[in-house]
C-alpha cells in the first residue's frame, strides 16, 4: 500500500529531517522535495545529504541501512549512508529518518538498458552473497491476495475483477514455485524509480521490499529492453513473473488506503493487460497505455 504523505505531515518531516541533520553535525536550513510516497525523500541543503523520512510505525530504515552498507561493502552499485553521520535511524517527532548521500546525476539521463542490466546482475551477485533474513516473495503475493479475496478491504473492486485477480495470482504462485528455480536475495522492486541515473554509474535505492525468489521475480519489475540484457535469465519463468506482478500491483491500487495517483484508472489498465492473457507485457508498458487516448 502507498500513502502519501499530506501537506501539515510534510512541514513536520522536513522539520524532523533538518534538525536530525544538524544534531550530527551537517548544516541544514532548507529543503527540497525530491520524491512523496510511502517515505518523503527530501535534498538538505547546505549540507546536500538525501533524508529519506517515514513515520516511525512503518519504517525499515535500519534495515535498508544495514542491506545498503553491506552491500556498498562488497562494491555493489547502491546509493549509501552518509558515512559521516554515523549511519543509524534517527528518531524524531513521530518519524525514523536514515541521511543518504547525494549523487549528481549523469548528464546523459537515463541509465541505458545494458548498464541497467549489468548493475541489476552486479547486484544479485552480492546479494548472493549475503545471510540476510527475508520474507518470501510469496508472502507479498499472499498479502495481495488477502486484499482481492477480502471484500471489506477492496470494496470498489469488481466482482468480476475479483474473480480475474484472485486465480491469477494463486495459479501464477504456485507456478512459479512449482518451477523450482534456484533462489536467492532480491532487491524486490527494481524498477526504473528505484535507479539513480549517476556520473558514477546507475545506482539501486530502496531496499525495503527486498525478499526471496528467482531473480526473474526482480526481472518483471524493469523494462523489456533491460530483461533482454540480463544473462540467463529463463524467459518463459520470467513472463510468468510479469503475469503475478501485474495481478499484485493490480490489487494493490484498490485498497481505498492507496493514493497512487489515478490508481483505480491505473488497475482497469493492468486488468485489461491480464485479460488478455499470456505472454504478459512488463509493467512499464502496461503503465505508459495510461497517457493514451
Amino acid at each position: 500500500m502507498i500513502t502519501w504523505m499530506q501537506s501539515p505531515e510534510i512541514r513536520r518531516a522536513l522539520a524532523a529531517a533538518m534538525s536530525s541533520a544538524s544534531a550530527v553535525g551537517l548544516p541544514a536550513d532548507d529543503a527540497i522535495v525530491l520524491h512523496n510516497s510511502n517515505k518523503l525523500t527530501v535534498r538538505l541543503l547546505p549540507c546536500d545529504v538525501v533524508a529519506r523520512v517515514a513515520p516511525l510505525a512503518e519504517q525499515v530504515a535500519q534495515f535498508e541501512i544495514g542491506i545498503a552498507r553491506r552491500l556498498a561493502e562488497a562494491g555493489s552499485p547502491v546509493a549509501v549512508p552518509v558515512p559521516r553521520a554515523n549511519p543509524r535511524v534517527h528518531e524524531r517527532d513521530g518519524f525514523a529518518i536514515s541521511l543518504w548521500t547525494h549523487y549528481e546525476p549523469a548528464t546523459s539521463g537515463e541509465v541505458a538498458p545494458a548498464d541497467y542490466a549489468t548493475a541489476l546482475e552486479r547486484l544479485h551477485a552480492d546479494m548472493r552473497t549475503l545471510d540476510v533474513r527475508t520474507p518470501h516473495f510469496t508472502d507479498r503475493v499472499e498479502e495481495a491476495q488477502h486484499l482481492v479475496e477480502t471484500a471489506h478491504l477492496t470494496p470498489d473492486l469488481a466482482d468480476s475483477d475479483r474473480e480475474l485477480l484472485s486465480p491469477t495470482l494463486r495459479n501464477l504462485r504456485h507456478a512459479i514455485t512449482g518451477r523450482d528455480a534456484a533462489e536467492q536475495l532480491l532487491h524486490g522492486e527494481p524498477h526504473p524509480g528505484n535507479v539513480l541515473s549517476t556520473s558514477s554509474g546507475p545506482l539501486f535505492i530502496d531496499f525495503e521490499t527486498c525478499c526471496r525468489g528467482p531473480v526473474e521475480f526482480d526481472l518483471a519489475h524493469v523494462p523489456e529492453d533491460v530483461s533482454e540484457h540480463y544473462a540467463g535469465a529463463d524467459h518463459d519463468l520470467l513472463s510468468q513473473c510479469r503475469g503475478l506482478v501485474l495481478a499484485m500491483v493490480a490489487a494493490w491500487r484498490w485498497d481505498p488506503g492507496d493514493q497512487f495517483p489515478d490508481g483505480q484508472r491505473a488497475a482497469r489498465v493492468i486488468l485489461s493487460a491480464l485479460r488478455a492473457g499470456p505472454p504478459w507485457p512488463p509493467l512499464d508498458v502496461v503503465m505508459r497505455r495510461l497517457d493514451g487516448p
